[in-house]
């Protein structure tokens, strides 16, 4: 068990590594770490979300129950976050909204996904691409809200949804899943050379962003954030997880497939974008920092003991 899950976990993590000891020593330049995510999340991402949406039996995967396990497991802890930095940490309202976004805002695909295929196969992937699928819309959009409505200086209604739609519209993850699902929808059959090409782009996107990954995670820092970062981490590592082990394998009985993508799925560290919200603010920055490198590093150890639960599913 302990050799099987070393040959799961650890390679992605090792990608990491090297990305971010290749940065560290200088032999990753900044530049070159931020033209390789370039590449990563603006090209070969969107092809890779693409060819999954494309490719996805969307009655089959799309669960309400699913989503449901996954969503109200991240929308607890985005309270409990938030509530904690209030309450623990003396947090004003919009710093307690920025760093509890990093118990929102799983790293479902540059870490989910790599530790999905290689635990389960590839073929086990489907569900994972039904809950990306609104992760990122639904996660800006909830933590959009709230920051607005709650700092003092916040815009209203009318201005959060113009916010949204502007950021929505404009990434490339999202074009890359609309097309997805306009393929999809409209039962339109790619021709052979463009298939082919987007498999190519695809297959880079993983490799080339775990890898960039590890370059970015040079720039933040543990600092005296230590408490909050660890917060943040129990509850993106354990908790989350444990409300979507509970409501897909208990509540609703899903099939272990799903169980096992609402689980890993939900046991990812915060993704990169929690640092993005909170520069995006301009408040609990070196927070947010904190606690995606510390829930990043912690999560090669909890992911590895979630895995060991899930061999039990049936």
């Amino acid at each position: 068990m302990i050799l099987t899950l070393v040959t799961v976990v650890l390679p992605v993590f090792l990608v990491i590594g090297a990305g971010f000891a290749a940065a560290r020593t200088g032999l990753f330049k900044p530049g070159a770490v931020d033209g390789l995510m370039v590449f990563a999340q603006n090209f070969a991402v969107p092809c890779l979300l693409f060819r999954g949406i494309a490719d996805l039996d969307l009655g089959a995967n799309f669960d309400p129950r699913l989503l449901f396990a996954f969503y109200a497991g991240a929308l607890i802890c985005f309270a409990l976050a938030i509530l904690g930095e209030r309450r623990i940490f003396g947090r004003r309202p919009g710093e307690a909204v920025a760093i509890g976004f990093g118990a929102l805002f799983s790293n479902s695909l540059l870490l989910g996904i790599p530790i999905m295929a290689r635990a389960y196969g590839p073929d086990s992937l489907a569900p994972n691409f039904a809950i990306i699928a609104i992760h990122a819309p639904l996660c800006y959009l909830i933590g959009i809200t709230v920051m607005e409505f709650t700092r003092a200086d916040g815009r209203g209604l009318a201005g959060t949804a113009a916010a949204v739609a502007r950021s929505m519209f404009r990434n490339a993850l999202m074009i890359g899943l609309a097309l997805g699902f306009a393929v999809n929808l409209s039962g339109f059959d790619l021709p052979e050379p463009i298939r082919v090409a987007v498999g190519m782009m695809a297959d880079s996107a993983l490799p080339a962003a775990l890898f960039g990954l590890g370059g970015v995670l040079t720039r933040y820092a543990i600092r005296a954030q230590l408490g909050e970062a660890g917060l943040i981490a129990v509850l993106s590592l354990v908790l989350h997880p444990a409300i979507a082990y509970g409501l897909a394998h208990h509540v609703f009985a899903l099939p272990a497939d799903f169980v096992r993508s609402a689980v890993v799925t939900a046991a990812m560290a915060p993704g990169v974008n929690a640092y993005v919200f909170a520069s995006l603010y301009s408040r609990g920055q070196a927070q947010a920092a904190s606690a995606v490198l510390l829930a990043t590093g912690l999560s090669v150890f909890t992911v590895s003991a979630w895995l060991v639960l899930l061999g039990g599913v049936r």
